[in-house]
């Protein structure tokens, strides 16, 4: 998982007074580590196949790159999410929502962060929930409990009450798809009412993603039945 934070832009305020921040883009990175392999594995594998294939094996495994190369990279190397002062661009494998801040009415991160924008719901591929991770960071913050009640005298009985650990957008405590949310969340509270952050939400099919495959698969049926 990565995240590019915003900075101020020098010499550029919004319309509050506050300073312009430049865009965030959150992805996630063994995603994107996963679909490089899979594409070097897969043009290894394919390269082979047509030099040193025989018949109709070097035809099919052409046929078969972009029913394979284009479906991975939309599923790894496509999903990011951008948000800026002024709207929240989700890049999904199949689709991009573009959504203006006025027009969002949540994020919400359970199996998956969800975003809930023009009386509809999307998925937002980029940021995954890991389960895993949640458990490690309750069990991080459970630590962090302890050892606070533990500082103050406060014994471990009251532990449970006690959280002295700031959420901030490096928090150990939370997992990074809690943290990714939350950021988002803020951003569609704090920028609805900017003049420029109004206007319906936008989707648009990534058609050089599904032509190709659509196109490959008619190709590989096609050779493998002549």
């Amino acid at each position: 998982m990565t995240e590019s934070d915003g900075k101020p832009h020098q010499g550029s305020a919004a319309p509050d007074g506050e300073p312009e921040y430049a865009d965030r883009v959150y992805r996630s990175v063994p995603g994107v580590i996963s679909g490089v392999l899979l594409l070097a594995v897969a043009a290894w594998l394919i390269g082979d196949a047509v030099y040193s294939g025989s018949g109709k094996t070097p035809y099919v495994a052409l046929a078969a790159v972009p029913v394979f190369a284009f479906p991975v990279i939309a599923y790894t190397l496509r999903p990011v999410v951008v948000a800026d002062s002024r709207r929240l661009v989700v890049r999904n494998p199949w689709r991009t929502i573009t959504a203006p801040w006025a027009s969002v009415d949540a994020l919400r991160a359970g199996y998956s962060v969800e975003l809930l924008a023009g009386e509809r719901k999307y998925q937002v591929w980029a940021v995954p929930v890991s389960l895993r991770q949640r458990k490690r960071a309750t069990r991080a913050q459970s630590r962090g409990n302890a050892e606070h009640a533990s500082r103050t005298g406060l014994g471990l009985g009251l532990a449970g009450r006690t959280n002295p650990v700031v959420q901030g957008s490096s928090d150990s405590t939370r997992a990074w798809s809690d943290q990714v949310t939350d950021v988002l969340q803020q951003m569609a509270e704090r920028n609805a009412s900017r003049p420029d952050a109004a206007g319906p939400v936008v989707v648009r099919w990534c058609w050089w993603v599904i032509a190709p495959t659509l196109v490959g698969l008619v190709a590989l049926i096609t050779v493998i039945a002549v």
